[in-house]
């Protein structure tokens, strides 16, 4: 089994920059141009579906309240530092939790609540 997720956006491009130059996924090939406009990107054994939707096609497909995306990478200091020199928005500031783990967090262009840590 694997886990993928899909997110809605009315400019697909957008998305697809965002995870492949902020978080360093990659385009799968051929994904890209399907109609409506979708690509996918992906991410060690993550996928992401992105998908070209807007206005009223929304609704009830806006990210849920109290839930967020865990993306576990190798070194959360490098990610960091990638993503604020690219100036993207932080939610939380890299830090170390008192559960242990050391993380930050960002929303994607579609409002996912992403957290990354080690």
């Amino acid at each position: 089994m694997s886990l993928g997720y899909e997110v809605f956006h009315p400019d697909v491009n957008t998305v697809v920059r965002f995870y492949c130059d902020v978080l360093q996924f990659e385009l799968v090939p051929g994904s890209w141009g399907q109609s409506p406009q979708y690509a996918v990107v992906r991410r060690g054994g993550l996928r992401v579906g992105c998908s070209e939707m807007s206005g009223g096609s929304l609704v009830g497909r806006r990210p849920p309240n109290g839930s967020e995306i865990v993306l576990r990478v190798d070194d959360v200091h490098a990610m960091y530092a990638r993503v604020k020199e690219l100036g993207w928005p932080l939610a939380d500031e890299l830090a170390t939790r008192p559960w242990g783990m050391t993380d930050f967090r960002l929303f994607d262009p579609t409002g996912q609540y992403i957290r990354v840590t080690d």
